[in-house]
């Protein structure tokens, strides 16, 4: 309280001095401009200009706030386009997983102007132009992604390999990847890409080369991998122009958890069938029959060509577990003819008839009894096994002097 009473009493001298002074000399300014002057007493001059100094100080301070620093109007003007930008940005993304692809790309490619990361904007701006098969646009916006970020080359190979493989262009998708392709352990994502364009191209040799980095980089779930293992070795294997030693040595690559599938052996039998090795085709179907019963190996076991009166042997032991098995009869039915035992081939070729009649055992059948002379029986059986082929024929009037002799077939 002592200190503001002293406070006060002092600007209360320094008042009455002051106006002290000015009562004994005023003192006179003249200010003279062309035609025009300003007279004064000289404290009323300092107080204005003191005024002047202060207004001067005022504005300079004022430009600079508008023209510099976070505040300023440029920063204010930019900081609003940059929220443009970005509300753009994110409309277009909405836009985008909407399926609005023109809608998308224009917000997009608006929205990347004042952005400080256009990168992602020009990646899907080429992407809905993808969609809208618009190649041009798609090219020219990637363009524009590299030029953004020159660091981002990889993701922009990798997005133009992704839009190749959405319209099936396998061929372009992998040149797409070709900077890719010299160091795939650096990019892994590449492995799963050219997975995908070589099983679209059914390229299994370049896929079997691939599985190991597949594996080893742990890209695919396990059934995923498991699914495409299964499905390279089982084309490789299924390859009609490998040889007897180059069967065996695919055969040597498959896994051995997929060597005891009964699918991978149908077709590793029927291969060595084709390259003349019977002796390793009734091998393998025996030792899979001994545990389960797998009716396309039971037709196989008619194309092997070995001991026929032992083969006949075995299959007829089949019989009693399995005697209404059309196929099995009709291997029964090849053993016996390969065997020399006519009438016997007869019987079984017509009980697996009796039991389904397919264009397969017709064709035994008429081929049978062709050769058994009896050419008219042997023709009707033919040309069931044709009809029998071509069921998608249109229901058509017959001819006026057609006559179905139906005794032909029921004879037999």
């Amino acid at each position: 309280m002592r200190k503001l009473f002293a406070i006060a009493l002092v600007a209360l001298l320094l008042g009455v001095t002051i106006v002290a002074v000015i009562e004994t000399d005023p003192g006179y300014v003249l200010v003279a401009y062309g035609n025009y002057t300003l007279e004064a007493s000289l404290w009323i001059g300092l107080v204005l200009l003191l005024l002047l100094v202060a207004l001067v100080f005022f504005v300079l301070r004022l430009a600079y706030q508008v023209f510099s620093g976070q505040r300023s109007l440029a920063s204010w003007l930019g900081a609003r386009k940059s929220r443009k930008s970005l509300r753009l940005s994110t409309q277009g993304l909405v836009s985008f997983i909407e399926g609005n692809w023109l809608t998308a790309r224009r917000q997009l490619v608006q929205g990347a102007r004042h952005n400080e990361a256009p990168l992602l904007n020009y990646l899907l701006a080429a992407r809905a132009s993808a969609r809208l098969d618009d190649s041009d646009k798609v090219h020219e916006y990637l363009r524009s992604a590299e030029d953004a970020e020159p660091a981002a080359a990889m993701a922009v190979e990798i997005s133009l390999a992704e839009m190749r493989l959405q319209d099936g262009e396998y061929h372009q998708a992998i040149a797409a990847l070709n900077h890719s392709l010299a160091n795939p352990g650096r990019h892994p994502y590449v492995l799963s890409l050219l997975a995908q364009a070589y099983e679209g191209l059914q390229d299994w040799d370049k896929l079997r080369d691939l599985l190991p980095q597949l594996q080893k980089h742990k890209l695919l779930k396990r059934e995923d991998f498991e699914r495409l293992e299964r499905q390279v070795c089982l084309h490789s294997l299924d390859s009609g122009d490998a040889g007897l030693q180059q069967l065996h040595a695919m055969w040597q690559q498959v896994p051995k958890s997929l060597r005891d599938d009964a699918a991978f052996v149908e077709v590793y039998v029927r291969r060595l069938v084709e390259c003349g090795d019977h002796a390793a085709a009734e091998k393998a179907i025996l030792r899979v029959l001994k545990q389960e019963w797998r009716i396309p190996l039971v037709r196989l076991y008619g194309y092997v060509e070995a001991d026929a009166s032992r083969q006949l042997s075995r299959a007829e032991s089949w019989l009693a577990a399995h005697p209404k098995e059309p196929q099995l009869l009709l291997c029964l039915g090849r053993l016996s003819a390969r065997d020399g035992l006519w009438g016997k081939a007869r019987d079984y070729f017509e009980s697996a008839y009796r039991l389904e009649k397919t264009t397969e055992i017709c064709a035994e059948l008429g081929r049978l009894l062709d050769g058994l002379g009896e050419p008219t029986v042997a023709a009707a059986y033919f040309r069931e096994g044709l009809m029998l082929q071509e069921k998608g024929l249109p229901t058509l009037p017959k001819p006026d002097r057609y006559l179905h002799d139906s005794r032909v077939v029921a004879s037999v």
